[in-house]
């Protein structure tokens, strides 16, 4: 993992870029990138593969409510903690179908089934172990294409 270092010192701004990193790798993994008009959407962009459409929460950490790629550099102990709720309240599956987490110090992108959230507010991403609860769900751009 390369380290990645950056300096955007404001939320929604690091968000911003975060949502632009999103939108490119998912382009460079073969989907196309579709985003929403505004910001009142519960969901970031969506993302098409063969005609299939999944709505993607892509968000930096938490600091206003219009931020919505979900990114981070806040580490617990060896873990980076990431916020995935709306303003408090858990995501419901009728507002997104994946959660997309950028950890930016170790570039590296977990794509989240909704499901596999359980509704918290806060996960733990832990890159470097293996047999971490979300280790199937690193880089796993293939969830995003069906497969």
């Amino acid at each position: 993992m390369k380290k990645h270092r950056i300096d955007i010192p404001h939320p929604k701004e690091r968000g911003e870029w975060a949502e632009l990193r999103f939108m490119s790798r998912a382009t460079e993994a073969g989907l196309r990138v579709t985003k929403p008009w505004g910001d009142t959407a519960a969901y970031d962009v969506a993302v098409e593969h063969h005609g299939r459409f999944l709505r993607v929460q892509a968000s930096p950490e938490r600091a206003t409510a219009t931020e919505w790629v979900k990114c981070t550099w806040n580490k617990h102990e060896n873990s980076y903690q990431c916020r995935i709720d709306a303003n408090g309240l858990p995501y419901r599956r009728d507002q997104i179908d994946f959660i997309a987490a950028y950890l930016i110090d170790p570039d590296v992108w977990y794509i989240l089934p909704l499901a596999a959230t359980h509704h918290q507010p806060l996960i733990l991403l832990s890159p470097h172990r293996k047999n971490s609860k979300y280790a199937a769900y690193k880089e796993a751009w293939s969830l995003l294409m069906g497969t």
